[in-house]
C-alpha cells in the first residue's frame, strides 16, 4: 500500500544497486568487495597539510561561501580548464563550485527538464544518473553500445533517439560502468548532432585522468570552441584527487545557464561546504605529482581483474576495459538476472558485486567489477569465485 505522504515519483524510484549492494554488504562480515567505485587512496598529503593550516588561520573556514563558491577557487577551475583544453573561461560567467558531479548534473537536470522531457544516456551508463532523470520528471532515453564492438557507440542511431522534447544527453568517457574510451570522431559528431538539434551535451568527467596506454584516444569535448554553447562540462575531486567524501567538482556552463544552476544550486544547497573548497583550491595550486602513482596502481589492479576473469572464463566473458577504474564482465553460468545472480553471490560467496541492470537495459547478465580497490581485496573476491564455481 502506498503512503499518501510521499509523492508518486519517488515512492515508484529504488536506491541505486551500487548503493543497495554496498548497504547489503555492510551487514555481513568479511565480505570481498568490488561493488564500489571508491578508491582505496588517501586524499594527497599536501591537501590535507592546506586544510590543516587553514583551519588554525583562518577564521571564516566553517561560514558559508557564496552560491556559486570561492572566487579564487573558479578563477583556479577557469585555469586548470584552460590548460586541459586550451579554451577560456570567465569564472564569474562560466564556473560552478559544486558539491560533486552528482549535485552538478542534478542541479543541471532540475534547470533543463519539464516533467516528460527526454535524455539520452549510453546504455550501460551510469545508474544514478538515470535516477536523477527520473526524479526531475524526465524520461532517460537509452542509447545501445555495442559490446560486440568493444562497447562503440553507434553514432549511425543516435538521430533516431532525438525528439522534439530531447534537452540533453549526458556522456561519460571513460565509461563507466564498461570503461570504454569514446572517440575524436564520435565525439565530435555528437557535438554536431547537438547543434544542429539544439540540444545539451552534459560532460561528466570522474575518470579523464585514468587512461593508461590509451591517453592518446581520450578527447575532451568541450575543447571545441563552437560548441561552447551546447556543452556543460562537470569535473569531479573526488577520484582524480581522492576526494570523494569532501564532495567537491566544478562545472563549466554556457553563461545563459550559470544564472538558472545557481537558482537550484541555492534552493538545495546554499553552497559547496567552504573546507572542501580550501582542499580543492589545495588541489589545483599545486601539479598533481600523485596521479602518475594513482594510475600505475590502477593500471596494475586492472591487469590483475583482468587476469583473474580470465580464470574463470567459465564464468565470465568481458571486454578489457581502456579506461576508468570499472570491468563489466558477462555472465556465462546459468542465472534468473543479474540481481538474483549478485545476490547469491554476496550471500553464499562472500562477494560483492554490483548487477549489471541497474546500467541500463543492455547491462542485464552482466556484472560491474570495480578494480579501485586493493590488490588483496580483489585475490580475495576471485579466489572465493573460484571455488563457488568450480570447474
Amino acid at each position: 500500500m502506498s503512503d499518501p505522504l510521499v509523492s508518486e515519483n519517488v515512492s515508484g524510484m529504488v536506491i541505486s544497486a551500487i548503493k543497495e549492494m554496498a548497504i547489503r554488504s555492510a551487514k555481513i562480515p568479511d565480505v570481498a568487495s568490488l561493488a564500489w567505485g571508491l578508491p582505496s587512496f588517501r586524499t594527497p598529503e599536501h591537501i590535507r597539510r592546506a586544510v590543516e593550516q587553514r583551519l588554525e588561520t583562518d577564521p571564516d573556514i566553517g561560514k558559508y561561501a557564496l552560491p556559486d563558491g570561492l572566487a579564487e577557487l573558479r578563477r583556479a577551475a577557469a585555469n586548470t580548464h584552460f590548460e586541459a583544453t586550451g579554451i577560456e573561461t570567465d569564472p564569474d560567467r562560466n564556473v560552478m563550485i559544486t558539491a560533486g558531479n552528482m549535485q552538478g548534473v542534478n542541479a543541471l537536470l532540475h534547470v533543463l527538464l519539464d516533467p516528460g522531457d527526454e535524455v539520452i544516456v549510453t546504455d550501460p551508463g551510469f545508474a544514478s544518473h538515470f535516477q536523477q532523470i527520473r526524479l526531475c520528471g524526465g524520461v532517460p532515453v537509452y542509447w545501445k553500445m555495442d559490446e560486440d564492438q568493444g562497447w562503440r557507440l553507434d553514432i549511425d542511431a543516435l538521430p533516431d533517439l532525438i525528439t522534439a522534447r530531447t534537452k540533453a544527453i549526458i556522456l561519460v568517457t571513460p565509461s563507466n560502468p564498461t570503461g570504454r574510451i569514446f572517440s575524436e570522431q564520435e565525439l565530435r559528431h555528437i557535438g554536431q548532432i547537438a547543434r544542429e538539434r539544439n540540444f545539451l551535451i552534459i560532460l561528466d568527467d570522474p575518470y579523464c585522468h585514468f587512461t593508461y596506454e590509451n591517453e592518446e584516444r581520450y578527447f575532451n569535448l568541450s575543447s571545441v570552441p563552437e560548441l561552447s554553447g551546447h556543452v556543460a562540462y562537470l569535473f569531479t575531486f573526488s577520484k582524480t584527487h581522492a576526494m570523494s567524501g569532501w564532495r567537491l567538482g566544478f562545472m563549466i556552463v554556457p553563461e545563459h545557464l550559470k544564472g538558472e544552476v545557481l537558482k537550484v544550486h541555492d534552493a538545495t544547497l546554499i553552497c559547496t561546504p567552504r573546507i572542501s573548497q580550501i582542499a580543492g583550491l589545495a588541489a589545483l595550486s599545486e601539479p598533481p605529482v600523485h596521479l602518475k602513482e594513482f594510475e600505475d596502481t590502477l593500471a596494475g589492479r586492472r591487469t590483475l581483474i583482468c587476469e583473474r576473469l580470465d580464470g574463470v572464463g567459465h564464468v565470465f566473458a568481458y571486454v578489457k576495459p581502456e579506461g576508468a577504474y570499472y570491468v563489466f564482465p558477462r555472465i556465462l553460468v546459468d542465472h534468473e538476472d543479474s540481481f538474483e545472480f549478485s545476490i547469491h553471490l554476496l550471500e553464499e560467496a562472500n562477494v560483492c558485486v554490483t548487477p549489471g541492470s541497474a546500467f541500463g537495459p543492455t547491462g542485464e547478465h552482466h556484472v560491474r567489477m570495480a578494480f579501485c580497490v586493493s590488490e588483496d581485496a580483489i585475490n580475495l573476491a576471485f579466489d572465493r569465485i573460484e571455488r563457488y564455481f568450480p570447474r
